[in-house]
Order: C-alpha cells, then sequence, then structure tokens
C-alpha cells in the first residue's frame, strides 16, 4: 500500500480543539482526510483548522456541546449529508475530574464526574454517528481512555472507573456494530508529556501532583515519578498518539477491532 492512510475519509472529531483532538486532526488531515473539528471553544477549533488550511488540508469547524444529545446529532447528521457518510469519529474530549483524593474526602459528586461527564459524551458522540457509518461504508470509531482503567492505586477512584468505563463501552459497541463492518478500538496512552504545553486540561489536574513534588508540571511529566513508573521510562507524546490513531484508523488496521492499544510506555503490561 502507497499513498495517505485517510484519502477519501471523513472524519469527526470531537474535542477538536483540544491537545489531543487537535493533533489527531492535523494528522487526519495530513493523511487525506476531510476533517469536521467539533468542541466547546471555536478559537481552539479555529486555530486547529488554520494549521491544517496552511498545510493545504481540508477542514471544517463546528461549535457543539458534547453533552447536547440533539445539537450532537444534528451536527453527526449534517457531516453525513455533506460528506455522503461518515467513516472515522474520535472522541477526545476531556472532563476535568480529581486525582488525588481518597475515599474518605472524596465527595459523590466529584466521584461521578468523570464517569458521568466522560460516559455521557462516549454514548451521545457514538450514538450520532455510528447511524453514519457501516455496510456499503465500513467505519472506525476511536476512543480514549488512561492506565487508570487497570492501575491499583489511591485517590482515582472516579478517574479509575471512567477510564475502565470507557473501555468496557468500546468493547461491548465493537461486539454491537461489527455485523455492520464497524470497528471499534480504544487507545489507551499515559499522560502526555507535551499536552500541557499544547493548552491540555491536564496542566490544571497535575498542578496538585506537581507541587508536592517540588517540581513543575513539565518536570513532573518529563522525569517524575509517571515517567519512571513506566517500561521505558517516558511518557508518551502527542504526535505518537496522533499517528498512532490514524493507523488505526486506515484500513491498513482493517482486522482490528474490540480491543485496547496501549500507549502507556508499560506503565502497564497487557
Amino acid at each position: 500500500m502507497s499513498g495517505p492512510l485517510l484519502k477519501g475519509k471523513s472524519a469527526v472529531i470531537y474535542g477538536g480543539g483540544g491537545a489531543i483532538g487537535g493533533a489527531v486532526a492535523r494528522v487526519f488531515a495530513r493523511e487525506g482526510a476531510r476533517v469536521f473539528v467539533a468542541g466547546r471553544t471555536q478559537a481552539k477549533l479555529d486555530a486547529v483548522a488554520s494549521d491544517i488550511a496552511a498545510t493545504g488540508g481540508t477542514v471544517e469547524t463546528a461549535r457543539v456541546d458534547v453533552l447536547d444529545q440533539q445539537a450532537v446529532e444534528k451536527h453527526a447528521d449534517a457531516v453525513a449529508a455533506t460528506a455522503g457518510g461518515i467513516d472515522i469519529a474520535v472522541n477526545a474530549v476531556s472532563v476535568m475530574h480529581d486525582q488525588g483524593t481518597p475515599l474518605a474526602d472524596l465527595s459523590l459528586e466529584e466521584f461521578m464526574r468523570p464517569i458521568d461527564g466522560f460516559l455521557r459524551t462516549l454514548f451521545i458522540t457514538s450514538k450520532a454517528v455510528a447511524r453514519h457509518m457501516g455496510s456499503e461504508r465500513p467505519g472506525v470509531i476511536l476512543t480514549l481512555s488512561e492506565p487508570g482503567a487497570k492501575l491499583a492505586v489511591g485517590g482515582i477512584l472516579g478517574h479509575a472507573v471512567s477510564a475502565a468505563g470507557k473501555e468496557a463501552f468500546s468493547r461491548v459497541l465493537a461486539a454491537e456494530l461489527a455485523p455492520r463492518d464497524v470497528r471499534v478500538i480504544g487507545i489507551r496512552p499515559h499522560a502526555v508529556v507535551d499536552a500541557p504545553a499544547a493548552g491540555s486540561y491536564t496542566g490544571g489536574l497535575f498542578e496538585q501532583a506537581a507541587a508536592a513534588a517540588g517540581q513543575s508540571i513539565q518536570e513532573l511529566l518529563e522525569g517524575g515519578a509517571m515517567a519512571q513508573g513506566t517500561l521505558l521510562k517516558r511518557l508518551p507524546t502527542l504526535s505518537e498518539i496522533a499517528e498512532t490513531a490514524a493507523f488505526l484508523a486506515s484500513d491498513r488496521a482493517g482486522t482490528m477491532t474490540g480491543t485496547i492499544v496501549n500507549l502507556s510506555g508499560g506503565a502497564i503490561v497487557d
């Protein structure tokens, strides 16, 4: 095979203005996809679109609240009408949540925030795009989780349950959509070393841990406990996640579904 991986494909990226979503959108466009980026902040979407347009890619933006089911379905319908269907969908939506608080001090609201937020957006976006995939037009849905899905460490109850839930959702959805030739694959990166510098919410998420270690957030990610807890002694980059996503969304990964792709650097060994 040769040529762009995603030539002629239409791809919707929810959270497309974020660090991971933006990186994925740029690589998808480079690989020939017609990219539709959706999210809450128009300025961030415009920045991603500007980068893509500058390199000759095809991109459209839409300000969409991914917690609004009707709005997401309306947007997906519009994308499908414009592109003749949807080939690829990526949920890169972020939900700010607590990490570091043990059960005794954790409120029910904080516990439920990532569970409700992440899984609600995953359900809404998957349901909206699945209607426009499959049969004569094979589809791919990519989801994102975290090593917390498998880790047994204190202080990440809500985070861990939400991550495990996203992975379970992906496996079951893969079984349901397989007869229509729609693949569903989860991607499990660890904390992304260059995400805070790209404006990721993880900058705020890791602020407490960095302060406790007497380090900057960048120092924490480049050589701190999270990196040292991996086999490779380093955390993944935005580029590595985006390039992996492009491969998984392509026909070269045509028999992959119902699985979780481990980008944790060996923090979790499957």
